[in-house]
């Protein structure tokens, strides 16, 4: 009970600091099983914002697979860490993911494909999930809000590689793109997250 109560309070400073204050996330493609090197790498390199659109909300579980029973849709396993620019793990984040379902609805009522966790000791997280789907005018990507201890929050979208619609899709950036494998049934995506710790909350 105190660990959910910590987690809204933090969640609630999430938010207020994402409508108040501009955002800034540098990002880059992670390091996959074999210990790939981050893209781009931590350092001076930070990658644009992104907006957290229209579908965003609050008080997501806390929890690190989004699938629940007879869910249809691709597995999708997301891993990586959360580092700042000094190459830093980032301990005790807060990482929020939201994306729509295999269909490219979101659910607005309830909170299916909606949760987050916290990055652990070596600042490393894991996400369990399905591949999102299409919709009119988006190519296929998952919304993110991290936030470092007592930091302001940062936002952006991981996109996939090799969709013919990333060309015309409007806002994307393809510093934002995940590193993906097939393995097996599902696809192994990878994405560091590169913070700049010099503002805070």
């Amino acid at each position: 009970m105190k660990c959910k109560q910590v987690s809204n309070v933090r969640r609630r400073a999430l938010i207020a600091g994402a409508v108040a204050a501009p955002l800034i996330l540098a990002a880059g493609g992670v390091a996959s099983r074999r210990a790939l090197a981050a893209t781009p790498s931590c350092g001076d390199d930070k990658t644009p914002p992104q907006t957290a659109g229209p579908f965003f909300k609050p008080d997501s579980p806390q929890r690190v697979s989004l699938i629940d029973a007879g869910m249809q849709g691709e597995r999708l396993k997301l891993t990586g860490k959360v580092l700042s620019t000094s190459c830093e793990a980032v301990s005790g984040a807060l990482i929020d993911f939201w994306h729509c379902d295999a269909n490219g609805r979101y659910d607005n009522r309830g909170y299916t494909f909606r949760g987050h966790q916290f990055s652990d000791a070596q600042g490393g997280f894991s996400l369990e999930t399905i591949l999102p789907g299409i919709y009119p005018g988006r190519t296929r990507h998952i919304h993110v809000i991290v936030q470092a201890p007592n930091r302001r929050p940062l936002t952006t979208q991981l996109y996939f590689p090799g969709e013919a619609l990333n060309r015309r899709d409007f806002i994307f950036d393809p510093k934002l793109l995940m590193t993906m494998q097939q393995s097996n049934a599902q696809r192994d995506a990878q994405f560091d997250f590169v913070l700049d710790l010099g503002r805070r909350v």
